[in-house]
């Protein structure tokens, strides 16, 4: 009689681990949906190249997921450019700094632009993409606000005064500065260029929801700024350079014009006549 209570609760115990089983399937890997759920793992931890990669192979294809991967994509990418580019800047200052060794700062300089040249290219191809698909009034801004700060990182003076990092100390810069980056492209795509509070308060309820004029014009200043890395004193490649200013224009050109507009079309229009590429 003493086991029949304990011959009971067994057939609970099968059904409790029938119902596991049977919960919520998790998504298959090299799915749209697997890839959205690896993106926003490795963005909250700073990994944010892994992030690109994974947003990018979901937009290899048309699926549930591509609209809002574009929309961040652009922001992604555009905020790693300006990172990179940034911390590239400090390497070359560096180098100069250091007579005595500045191969170091110099393969970083290097290393870290040919990260902004792609970057700056996956940002272009987006923003082409979103200008011609994307005709509503607002676009969705749907994943969290980035990790870090958009306050300048403490280490990056020692690079600028010619003092290499250790390893370990100089991938946590580089993290940083992607991090700040994307905090800074966010903040403008946004529309809160100056206020990063402003915009860490705005993304606690998604999708934020960014006016059409105001994001694409974020996206052309961005685009024009950021062609810069293909310029004669960095990369040079004119005719990437020439792409970036194009979709640029291409941006200015989906909203209405304002005295803002006109005046960054006329810029944008200076520098590809001063490099010789005019459209």
């Amino acid at each position: 009689m003493k086991a029949q209570p304990l011959f009971v609760c067994v057939p609970g115990l099968v059904l409790l681990t029938v119902s596991c089983a049977t919960g919520p399937k998790p998504p298959e890997p090299g799915t749209p949906a697997f890839f959205w759920g690896a993106a926003q793992q490795v963005f909250k931890s700073g990994d944010l190249v892994k992030t690109d990669d994974d947003l990018l192979e979901i937009l290899g294809s048309e699926n549930d997921y591509t609209a809002k991967a574009r929309v961040w994509e652009i922001a992604l990418a555009a905020g790693m450019v300006q990172g990179a580019d940034d911390l590239a800047a400090a390497y070359e200052g560096g180098a100069r700094m250091n007579r005595a060794n500045p191969t170091p700062f110099r393969k970083n300089v290097t290393q870290l632009r040919n990260l902004a040249g792609h970057s700056a290219l996956d940002f272009a191809q987006q923003v082409h993409v979103l200008v011609g698909k994307e005709k509503g009034a607002q676009i969705a801004m749907e994943f969290p606000f980035p990790p870090g700060s958009a306050v300048e990182p403490p280490a990056l003076r020692k690079v600028y005064a010619g003092i290499m990092l250790q390893e370990a100390e100089a991938g946590t810069l580089e993290t940083a500065m992607l991090e700040r980056g994307v905090v800074q492209s966010v903040c403008k795509l946004s529309g809160n260029p100056e206020d990063p509070a402003k915009a860490l308060d705005i993304f606690k309820a998604q999708p934020v929801q960014v006016n059409r004029e105001v994001f694409l014009l974020a996206a052309a200043k961005m685009l024009f700024e950021e062609s810069a890395i293909f310029g004669p004193n960095k990369i040079d490649q004119p005719l990437r350079l020439k792409a970036l200013c194009d979709g640029a224009l291409e941006a200015l050109g989906a909203i209405p014009e304002t005295k803002d507009t006109k005046a960054l079309a006329d810029k944008i229009q200076a520098t590809l006549k001063k490099h010789g590429k005019t459209t």
